[in-house]
């Protein structure tokens, strides 16, 4: 089957996706986080500092979401892994391990 492209720029739809070129999402074009940096080097720590503590405070009065950001923050985000078991033709387990990791990192 032969794929249609009506348009000029993505999708399968005519005028679907943003035109080839297009620099709203660039990183040089981030003002929200470009001010929340100068913000906080210019408060020479102070306010990540009260970040910090606010999310630790959250994360002691239980709120999940506060823990698994500071977990995940502390330890490092989890490894996904799937394992396959299955019984081979005289009755012995087999099992196959699959990791998802980042580029560049290991497993133990």
């Amino acid at each position: 089957m032969e794929e249609e492209n009506n348009s000029t720029w993505g999708g399968k739809r005519e005028g679907a996706g943003a035109p080839l070129g297009n620099k709203n999402s660039s990183k040089s074009n981030r003002l929200f986080g470009e001010t929340i940096k100068r913000i906080v080097h210019q408060s020479e720590g102070e306010i990540a500092g009260k970040i910090a503590w606010a999310l630790i405070n959250k994360a002691v009065e239980g709120d999940l979401g506060a823990i698994k950001e500071f977990a995940d923050r502390v330890d490092g985000k989890s490894v996904a892994t799937q394992e396959l078991t299955t019984i081979d033709e005289d009755g012995n387990p087999t099992s196959i391990g699959i990791a998802f990791v980042k580029p560049n990192s290991t497993v133990s």
